[in-house]
C-alpha cells in the first residue's frame, strides 16, 4: 500500500518497468546507429524521453511511447503531421526517419528519434513575441486545415469533460465528503460549457498542436520552435491560442497581439472566443483525470505528491466554482 491507501501495482503492471538504459541504447542501436553510452532522462510523464549521446554527430532524443495510449496508426498521424509542418517550413521538431519509418518497435516498446533542439520558454508579455506566435500558429493551422485526423479524436465536452468526471467518480478519487459537491458542480459546468458552445455557433475544426502551452515552445535566437505533438487532435483554432493569452487584466491586450499576428496569415473566427472558458474548464477536468489514470505509474506520485490529499480536491472544487462564474461572463475582447 502507498501513503494514500491505494494498492501499489505489481511490477509487470508498470508500463516502463523494464526500460533501463541498456534497453534504451539497444533500441537506438537497432536502427544501425552507434551510441556513446550517455543516456540522460528528460522531463516527461506521459512517455519516457531520453537524450542519447552518439559516437558520431550531435545527441538525439529518443521518445518511448506509453503502451496502450495511442495505436500505431494514431502515432503515425502525429509523425506525418509534424513532418508535413516541417515541409511547410514551420519550426517544428519532427521525428527522424530510418529505413523510411519514423515509428520503431524494440523488445515490446515503441519509440521514435528526434533531433535535439535547445531553448527556453518564451516571454509572452511583449507584442513582438505574441505576434510571432500568432503568425506561426496561423501557418500551422493552414496546414492543419488541409486534412483531418482519422485516429486521434477531438477535443469536446464528452471526451474532455463527461468521461473524465465519470472516471474520477467511478474510481473513488474524490474524498467521500466531497463527491456530491463535485458531481453537482461538474454537471453545472458541463451545462454552462454547452451553453457557451451554442453561443459560439458552428466553428471549423482542424488538426491542432493540441497542447500549446509555454513548456511546449522552445525560444532561441528570437525564434520559436514547437515541440511535443503527442496531444495533437482535432478541434477549434482557439485551442492553440488561449493558453498563450493568459487571464486577468492583461488578457485583452495579449489577445490583441496574438490575433494581430494570426491575421497576417489566416482569418480568425472571433466567435471562437466564446470557447475560451469552456476549453479552460475542460482542461481542468481532463488534467485531474489524467493524473488519476496514471497513478499506478510511480513517476506520477513522485511528481504530484499532493494529488491524493483531500486538500487538493478542495482546491479543485474552488477552481470549478471559479470556472462556473467565468462561463457566465462575456468572452475576452482583444484590445
Amino acid at each position: 500500500m502507498n501513503a494514500s491507501g491505494r494498492e501499489r501495482p505489481a511490477l509487470d503492471e508498470l508500463p516502463f518497468a523494464d526500460l533501463e538504459p541498456a534497453l534504451v541504447l539497444d533500441a537506438v542501436e537497432s536502427l544501425g546507429l552507434r551510441c556513446d553510452g550517455r543516456v540522460l532522462a528528460l522531463n516527461s510523464y506521459e512517455n519516457r524521453v531520453y537524450r542519447i549521446g552518439m559516437e558520431e554527430g550531435p545527441p538525439l532524443v529518443a521518445k518511448f511511447y506509453r503502451p496502450g495510449r495511442w495505436s500505431d496508426e494514431a502515432i503515425a498521424e502525429e509523425h506525418d503531421f509534424a513532418r508535413e509542418l516541417a515541409e511547410a517550413e514551420l519550426p517544428v521538431v519532427a521525428p527522424l526517419a530510418f529505413t523510411g519509418r519514423t515509428l520503431h518497435h524494440h523488445d515490446g516498446h515503441r519509440f521514435a528519434l528526434f533531433p535535439l533542439h535547445g531553448g527556453r520558454a518564451p516571454e509572452v508579455g511583449d507584442r513582438d513575441t505574441l505576434r510571432q506566435l500568432g503568425r506561426l500558429l496561423a501557418r500551422l493551422h493552414n496546414v492543419g486545415a488541409r486534412a483531418a485526423f482519422r485516429h486521434r479524436g477531438d477535443i469536446g465536452p464528452e471526451s474532455h469533460g463527461e468521461q473524465p468526471v465519470a472516471w474520477l467518480l467511478e474510481h473513488g478519487w474524490l474524498p467521500p465528503e466531497l463527491e456530491d459537491n463535485f458531481a453537482i458542480l461538474a454537471d453545472a459546468l458541463l451545462d454552462a460549457i454547452d451553453a457557451c458552445i451554442e453561443r459560439a455557433g458552428p466553428v471549423q475544426t482542424l488538426r491542432l498542436h493540441g497542447d500549446c502551452h509555454l513548456g511546449n515552445i522552445l525560444w532561441r535566437e528570437e525564434q520559436a520552435h514547437f515541440v511535443d505533438l503527442d496531444d495533437c487532435l482535432m478541434g477549434p483554432a482557439v485551442q492553440d491560442l488561449w493558453m498563450l493569452a493568459g487571464q486577468g487584466d492583461g488578457a485583452g491586450r495579449a489577445w490583441g497581439w496574438l490575433l494581430e499576428g494570426y491575421g497576417e496569415f489566416r482569418q480568425f473566427n472571433l466567435a471562437e472566443l466564446h470557447l475560451v472558458e469552456p476549453l479552460r474548464s475542460l482542461r481542468l477536468l481532463h488534467h485531474n483525470a489524467w493524473i488519476a489514470r496514471r497513478w499506478r505509474d510511480p513517476a506520477f506520485p513522485a511528481a504530484f505528491p499532493w494529488f491524493a490529499e483531500p486538500r487538493h480536491w478542495e482546491e479543485v472544487l474552488v477552481c470549478m466554482q471559479e470556472q462556473l462564474a467565468a462561463l457566465q461572463e462575456p468572452p475576452p475582447v482583444p484590445a
